[in-house]
């Protein structure tokens, strides 16, 4: 029988993490839709809960569909729902992504389909960057999340290879490709990186633009894009 009770645990679980604040506030995550459910399989990342409408003839425990709406971020409601717990690691190379004050859910995870796509080898969230395991991240990510490793750091000492320092109208023209291991870092396109974690990195780049400023996931991807132009094989 579907579950039919909005007391259900597994609704109850999914409630609670909707509610979610921070990276630190659990350990799990929700993943909605069955484009995201079929990625994390994909990727080899078993669901904990994985609920899913009644009819619909997706895996998971059936809920009725009305009740399943309940719990949805969506507007549109969504046929299935997984909780996933977080996994994270060390950052590594030879090409790492690192984002500090990054506070928008929405660009972290952009820039996280942006480094997938660009086959960068990880994603580090520094200070005052928004949860990238949070609904909104996850849902823009369109999937990366279950592929890039993602690691926490506190200094740039932390980061792997070359630092590079994404600034705005200063520096030196970004132009690639990256030779050795690389850290690329990104701030947020108001305030953008601060003066120290400028000062740690080796290099200072910008891309050259004719006007003030490029939202931060469209900085990151064209970053990448220089980075890795003439080393990823054309598909």
């Amino acid at each position: 029988m579907p579950i039919s009770s909005s007391h259900n645990d597994k609704l109850k679980e999914i409630r609670r993490l909707a509610r979610r604040r921070s990276r630190d506030d659990a350990s799990r995550f929700v993943a909605e839709g069955e484009d995201l459910v079929a990625a994390a399989a994909a990727a080899g990342w078993d669901a904990v809960v994985l609920l899913t409408a009644a009819g619909s003839g997706l895996a998971g425990d059936e809920v009725e569909p009305a009740l399943l709406e309940t719990v949805s971020g969506l507007a549109s409601g969504s046929r299935q729902i997984g909780v996933y717990e977080q996994r994270w690691a060390a950052p590594t190379g030879p090409l790492c992504v690192a984002l500090w004050g990054v506070g928008d859910p929405g660009n972290v995870g952009t820039i996280l389909r942006s480094a997938r796509a660009f086959g960068a080898s990880s994603v580090a969230l520094g200070p005052g960057c928004a949860d990238p395991f949070g609904s909104k991240a996850v849902r823009a990510s369109m999937g990366a999340i279950f592929e890039m490793a993602m690691a926490q750091v506190s200094s740039v000492a932390e980061l792997p290879g070359q630092r590079i320092a994404l600034a705005g109208h200063t520096g030196v023209a970004l132009t690639g490709p990256a030779a050795g291991d690389v850290s690329l870092v990104v701030g947020a396109e108001r305030a953008g990186l601060p003066a120290d974690v400028v000062a740690e990195c080796a290099v200072v780049a910008h891309i050259p633009i004719a006007s003030e400023s490029l939202n931060a996931a469209m900085a990151a991807s064209i970053a990448l894009y220089e980075l890795t132009r003439g080393v990823l094989p054309d598909v």
